[in-house]
């Protein structure tokens, strides 16, 4: 074998002592680079010669050769960011980047992504972030079903993994399609309204739409505005007035009653059949409330336009007001048609938009007992109850809430109104949750997930592809992708407002290039040596 060998067993040493410290150097010099991730070096021997020794056949080492160079996976600090879009995962997994256009996939730890000119949400190579779009739930609800809509836990997502973009910065409007209110009407009061007829509906005698103020202030007790919107976005008051019903009745038996009606400015009331004249546009619904002696709310009766009204009368008489329905959740409803929509005046119609009215007191039974689903008694119209208190309807198995209208003998006030419906908004913010939901906050206030974030992983992460620029891609060694949500099959969390440092550690790093610089050192000294015996080889001759 000779000396020679031993010469190229330390030049081999010197190669790969030269190879660990340019691993070292690469991590040292990217101390502060968002997301990367250190290599390690592992050194294995040459293939050893074999050579004849006394008791048969020895080997001889021929040096060192690098054995594989493995990536550092290790989780590194958070750095906390003022930017929403600056995210950093917590465990395993890499966000999924992709060049516009492209069908190249790229893998990364650095989360220090932007919204770009065109809405996308890219990191700095202009490379788009993958996500699924998050399925917005449909908050229609079909007004006379009688089955209660199921909840979904958690995020449902659409089809593939595709580029995060932001396409429409505005929030679209929602239609009102619950109204909930829920007032004192003091006991005190007095009947400003009266009828010898119908004293359940005096206010609707006296309600007139050519006038410019339809209901005086001085026919009512109590009133509360809400304000409601239709499928455009634009705003209107809804008023509920109140009156207790004290005169022309008998027989209270130690209850309570009061007439209530729901009306809009008879200017926005389009429905249809209105004509020019008509003194009960505006009018929604008409109804009752009992309250027992103890001033907590009983029943209800609620009424309101269905259909043609029968020959003889128009939509201005009681004859034409006939029980409601119900929603799926049990409360009564009532059909504006602020905009004037074809076949959307009544309940039924296929493009109406009703609107539900919870008092706290909901109807849990939809039997149909001859009246109409859910109702018990015999009134088929308003004109039908008159002054005698057993012909209300009721409910046919009614339900209070904690929170319902009461009949206490203290001031009347609003305790708490609500409704569901919005204009448009525009894009306010954004953030993002541990489970990558990007979520958007608009000015009308409503809060809308738009896309969740995926992540991916693999069998075999070390067999990952450096492609520079914070950047892996997969090769045959590492697998597919596996891909998912944050905080699924073993990925890790998302982190908003914060960037995964890098994992070197300096410590580290600086014994082993203490350990590398020795170990060149040392082999150097191999090939010095190694010419030195050569010298006093060749000086033999001499």
């Amino acid at each position: 074998m000779g000396l020679s060998a031993s010469l190229y067993s330390g030049t081999s040493g010197l190669k790969v002592h030269g190879e660990g410290m340019s691993v070292v150097g690469n991590n040292i010099a990217n101390v502060s680079t968002v997301g990367f991730k250190a290599s390690r070096i592992y050194f294995e021997d040459a293939l050893s010669q074999e050579i004849t020794v006394a008791n048969g056949v020895g080997q001889v080492g021929r040096g060192a050769a690098v054995g594989a160079i493995y990536g550092d996976f290790s989780q590194g600090s958070l750095e906390t960011t003022s930017e929403s879009t600056d995210l950093a995962i917590g465990g395993n997994g890499f966000f999924i980047v992709s060049p516009k256009g492209e069908e190249v996939e790229y893998y990364t730890r650095a989360g220090n992504f932007r919204f770009d000119e065109d809405g996308y949400l890219v990191d700095p190579h202009g490379y788009v972030v993958q996500g699924w779009v998050v399925q917005q739930e449909d908050e229609t609800q079909v007004a006379t079903s009688t089955t209660t809509a199921q909840e979904s836990t958690g995020v449902r997502t659409v089809g593939t993994p595709t580029d995060i973009r932001l396409e429409n910065f505005q929030s679209p409007p929602q239609e009102t399609t619950t109204v909930s209110m829920v007032v004192n009407l003091d006991s005190r009061s007095e009947d400003n309204s009266t009828s010898t007829t119908d004293p359940f509906f005096a206010m609707f005698d006296q309600w007139d739409a050519t006038q410019d103020t339809p209901l005086g202030d001085t026919a009512y007790a109590y009133q509360s505005t809400i304000r409601v919107y239709d499928e455009n976005g634009t705003s209107h008051d809804l008023t509920v007035y109140f009156d207790p019903v004290e005169d022309n009745i008998t027989n209270t038996g130690g209850e309570r009653y009061w007439e209530y009606m729901v009306a809009v400015n008879p200017n926005e009331d389009n429905r249809s059949f209105w004509s020019s004249g008509d003194t009960k546009r505006g009018v929604l619904m008409i109804g009752t409330l009992t309250f027992n002696s103890a001033g907590e709310l009983a029943d209800m009766t609620a009424f309101t336009i269905n259909g043609t009204p029968p020959a003889g009368y128009d939509y201005n008489d009681l004859e034409t007001w006939e029980p409601a329905a119900f929603s799926q959740n049990g409360y009564p409803i009532f059909t504006p048609n602020f905009l004037g929509n074809t076949n959307a005046d009544y309940t039924s119609d296929t493009n109406a938009l009703n609107i539900e009215l919870n008092f706290g007191l909901r109807n849990r039974d939809f039997t149909d007992n001859g009246i109409g689903p859910g109702w018990t008694g015999s009134s088929d119209q308003a004109s039908d109850i008159g002054t005698t208190i057993t012909n209300l309807d009721s409910f046919n198995d009614a339900e209070r809430s904690a929170l319902s209208v009461t009949n206490y003998s203290t001031g009347s006030t609003t305790i708490y109104q609500s409704q569901d419906g919005y204009t448009a908004g525009f894009l306010q913010n954004i953030t993002v949750d541990r489970d990558g939901v990007i979520t958007g906050r608009y000015s009308n206030g409503q809060i809308l997930e738009l896309y969740a974030l995926t992540l991916a992983d693999f069998n075999n992460r070390y067999g990952l592809r450096r492609e520079g620029g914070n950047l892996f891609a997969e090769t045959r060694q590492s697998g597919p992708p596996l891909t998912g949500l944050a905080g699924t099959g073993g990925k890790g969390t998302i982190a908003s407002n914060s960037l995964e440092q890098s994992n070197v550690d300096l410590a580290t790093e600086f014994v082993k290039m203490i350990t590398v610089e020795k170990g060149f050192q040392a082999n150097s000294k191999t090939i010095t040596t190694t010419d030195n015996m050569l010298s006093v080889l060749i000086q033999i001759k001499r």
